[in-house]
């Protein structure tokens, strides 16, 4: 489908990290069959590696897009499940008795032994080019002389009925530490995945065109493993929302999910038509940077554009796409055109023009910005599939209804981006019609060597009623398709994104009422779709670190080999320093990360001795299992390295664990930050801070401008309650690392046991019947969105609020400051045990922005305030707390 010889996976690799994406823009994607030459011209072939004809050491059968030369009988016991070479390739009759491929129920393994004289600097590259597979994702796992050195996740479409073929060569890193001189054995495994049972073995099956092994001539700069992917998550506050709570969490998840500092990717941008949802965007961005990741942003709403009468964006659109790009354009990798515009109704031109606009108004604020075509979700026609945003008379799924699904009208698009894209869910992604693997083979008529273009999927995961195909046999089934969809990518695409971290039923982390702006990060938990089984965390977690962590790799030797022969436990050490800095926004590492991941359904030990990159003393942060990120993570200091440094890990079935380390003499004395002081009930303070580099923490206190002292010495947490406080004094508190000199900001706070009560299950209504607001906008904790009268104010609105049960309450607080002269001109309070007889404990003004009305204490269950001025704008509430002593 190309033009010319494809050439290697790995010697594109560097295109999509640090190195190479800077030369990207003169890329020619497309095939000469199916579309005319991308705008960004010819690519810069570098390579990761340096392999050459003379550095063979032994190839099998030839790449010439046939199995024939191997075995017709390759899925019988009569295929040979051993070779031994004592040359670079075997006679015609001997490749003949070899199979032409794997298949985990008849012949699930080959074993190739090979003599070396002496064992190669570099290491060697095994090589294996796939011409079809099974859409079940089938493992190839590889082991040198009984250590794993990788295992190859291969995509297919046998099985789905699509007419066009996926072809593609994967590859695979082996270091010097697993050869040895004289024989040498490599064996290759139809490997079962995670979670499914002898029944998958039917299916996990492919076929290959030529399989080689080759010394690197110089040391190589990635640990590929099967194909070089980035991917990562999107993070935003209740949807939509770049805000304060967003970035403090985004630290947090990377790390979490093992995805910082290499190079990968976030889904970032709100969209322009939700207020406030960009309003901590730069310090987002920032943070991405400082842990080196790269951003792939949305953010016009391609909705709302109506075009100019020659096709061109009005100025309207340009402008917001403009201010955008100019604010944060040096921090964004990749601009994505659209979201779903078949499924949301979009327009193809709207598409274009935008397209054409990144390509050139936003390459010229950003050169170093590559565009992704819109995250397909290949809707087909609204008779065939209904869709939202319909307005007016005529119904359809985008203009022209179902541009979409159809392979030519996205080819359009295709043809003015860098990369192209396609959302996935659940098993989706080998659909033969709607799916995103196999529209992207209809758009493109087949993959030679992978697709023709790198491919950006800004959306993947499973939503909580997907389920792995019973054909398959899984016990934890839905833990089995989020699984399989991500090895999936792995095998078939080069940047995927989960969607999403916190988002309802796809979620990774708890969601349910949770408002990032005031969550602890610290205090994240896991979201476990079902009961008893393995969670999206733990999988994406695991893929993460074994496919996803590029650097240099460090040498290591593995110290339990018989322990661990012929078991599916990976290493890998990287060093992410030297990877080139980022586009656009310059993001580089300084970390050693450090991998130990477990494949097995068992419990294994592992100890590795890691060559650090230098003998000095190195401490960080280490991530293993847990419900938490507190459980998930610790500290770890004092860690010697001669330079060589032993790692000993118990790993739990399906386990990751990643070091993130550094020399300690990198570490500086940084204070903890975003220290806050909450008012707790019992005449208590609560303080959450952010974590800083250290093993544990001082709290420190003060009364009114008396001298900061420590109270608390070597917390672990981020977090203490203060209950020796008094009600009515003021208090200063800061908080240190412990050992160390720097203080965080202080945070000062009147001590009091008034506070706002719990919100859940609560339930609000308003006496309002037209034009007005949800009134559950007022208590959603989310300052974001709010209640409002919907017409100009006047006496008699109400708002009231059943608690479910009795308090003793004492104030009321009203938030009106994201509406500024939205206040009520005045305000009577009224409370009930039984929402029928009402006693009035409050009137009088209201007050602007956020206030605290305040009355004697009283039992009650229901209470109601009441609207009673006269102004010219709305009553709005964007916050109604319940203060108690409860």
């Amino acid at each position: 489908m190309r033009e010319s010889k494809p050439s290697r996976p790995l010697s594109e690799l560097l295109k999509f990290s640090g190195l190479i994406i800077l030369f990207l823009l003169s890329v020619s994607f497309l095939g000469k069959n199916e579309a005319t030459e991308n705008e960004t011209g010819s690519a810069v072939n570098d390579s990761a590696y340096d392999v050459s004809e003379a550095n063979v050491i032994w190839k099998l059968g030839a790449q010439n897009d046939s199995a024939e030369e191997f075995s017709a009988k390759t899925f019988t016991t009569s295929a040979k499940e051993s070779v031994s070479l004592n040359a670079k390739t075997l006679s015609a009759s001997q490749l003949k008795q070899l199979p032409s491929g794997l298949n985990g129920k008849s012949n699930p393994e080959l074993t190739i032994t090979y003599n070396l004289s002496k064992i190669p600097q570099n290491g060697v590259l095994f090589t294996v080019r796939i011409l079809d597979a099974n859409q079940s994702v089938p493992q190839l796992a590889v082991f040198s002389n009984r250590e794993l050195s990788g295992i190859i996740q291969i995509a297919g479409v046998g099985g789905t009925g699509v007419e066009y073929s996926f072809r593609k060569t994967y590859e695979l890193y082996i270091p010097k530490e697993q050869l040895k001189t004289g024989e040498n054995t490599l064996r290759l495994l139809a490997a079962r995945s995670e979670y499914a049972s002898s029944e998958e073995d039917q299916y996990t099956r492919w076929t290959w065109d030529e399989l080689s092994l080759a010394s690197l001539s110089s040391p190589i700069k990635e640990p590929i493993h099967g194909n070089y992917v980035n991917t990562g998550t999107m993070l935003a506050n209740k949807q939509f929302y770049y805000d304060t709570g967003a970035t403090a969490h985004l630290p947090y998840i990377m790390k979490w999910l093992g995805v910082a500092y290499s190079g990968n990717i976030m889904r970032t941008g709100g969209p322009s038509n939700v207020g406030n949802s960009n309003s901590d965007m730069e310090n987002y961005y920032k943070t991405l940077a400082e842990y080196n990741m790269q951003a792939v942003a949305l953010y016009l709403y391609t909705g709302d554009i109506k075009l100019n009468p020659d096709g061109s964006l009005p100025d309207s659109a340009k402008k917001k796409l403009t201010d955008y790009f100019k604010k944060y354009g040096s921090y964004i990798q990749y601009a994505e055109v659209d979201n779903e515009p078949g499924l949301f109704n979009r327009s193809k031109a709207v598409n274009l023009a935008v397209a054409k606009w990144l390509n050139t108004e936003g390459k010229k604020i950003a050169p170093h910005l590559l565009t992704v075509a819109p995250g397909w979700a290949y809707a087909a026609e609204y008779k065939i599939r209904r869709c939202g945003n319909q307005t007016g008379t005529v119904q359809q799924c985008g203009s022209p209804d179902g541009w979409e699904r159809d392979p030519a009208q996205r080819l359009e698009l295709e043809n003015i981006t860098d990369l192209t894209n396609g959302h996935s869910y659940g098993g989706s992604f080998a659909a033969k019609d709607g799916g995103s693997f196999t529209e992207n083979l209809k758009t493109f008529r087949g993959a030679e060597d992978g697709l023709p273009k790198k491919m950006l999927v800004t959306e993947f995961g499973t939503s909580d009623a997907h389920t792995d195909d019973w054909h398959y046999g899984a016990k934890e089934s839905t833990a089995a398709i989020f699984d399989r969809i991500m090895r999936a990518h792995i095998g078939y695409a080069d940047m995927f994104v989960q969607h999403a971290a916190f988002f309802y039923n796809y979620s990774l982390f708890q969601f349910k009422d949770i408002n990032l702006r005031t969550h602890d990060p610290a205090k994240t938990e896991i979201y476990y779709t079902k009961q008893d089984e393995d969670s999206r965390v733990s999988i994406m977690r695991r893929l993460s670190t074994a496919y996803a962590t590029h650097g240099a790799p460090l040498t290591y030797n593995l110290l339990n080999k018989d322990e661990l022969a012929d078991k599916m436990v990976y290493i890998r050490p990287v060093d992410t320093s030297k990877l080139e800095p980022l586009p656009g926004s310059g993001a580089t590492s300084n970390k050693v990360l450090v991998n130990l991941v477990n494949f097995e359904n068992t419990t294994q030990k592992v100890s590795v001795k890691v060559t650090m990159p230098k003998q000095t003393v190195y401490e960080g942060e280490r991530f293993g299992n847990g419900d938490t990120y507190e459980e998930a993570r610790s500290y770890v200091t004092g860690l010697k390295a001669s330079p060589e440094l032993t790692f000993t890990e118990t790993l739990a079935p399906g386990e990751a664990v990643q070091y993130i380390l550094q020399p300690s003499t990198e570490v500086g004395d940084k204070a903890p930050d975003n220290l806050t002081a909450t008012a707790i009930r019992g005449t208590a303070v609560r303080l959450n801070w952010h974590e800083a580099p250290g093993t544990s923490y001082d709290v420190l206190r003060a009364e009114g401008q008396g001298e900061l002292k420590t109270i608390e010495s070597g917390l672990e947490a981020t977090s203490f309650v203060d209950r020796a406080v008094k009600e009515g004094v003021v208090y200063r508190y800061a908080v240190r690392v412990t050992g160390k000199k720097a203080l965080s900001k202080e945070a000062q706070i009147t001590a009091t046991g008034l506070v706002p009560l719990d919100r859940t299950g609560w339930t609000i209504s308003s006496n309002m019947t037209n034009n007005s607001s949800n009134p559950w906008a007022a208590i959603d904790n989310e300052l974001s969105s709010r209640w409002d009268t919907g017409k100009n104010m006047t006496s008699g609105e109400s708002l009231q609020v059943d608690m479910g049960t009795e308090h003793s309450i004492e104030a009321v607080l009203l938030d009106s400051s994201r509406s500024e002269y939205d206040y009520p001109r005045g305000l009577a309070i009224y409370v009930s045990t039984d929402g029928k007889s009402w006693n009035q404990v409050f009137t009088g003004k209201g007050k602007k922005d956020q206030y605290l009305y305040s009355f004697s204490k009283v039992k009650a269950r229901y209470v109601k305030v009441v609207q009673t001025g006269y102004g010219g704008n709305y009553w709005s509430v964007h916050d109604l707390e319940i203060y108690s002593r409860d």
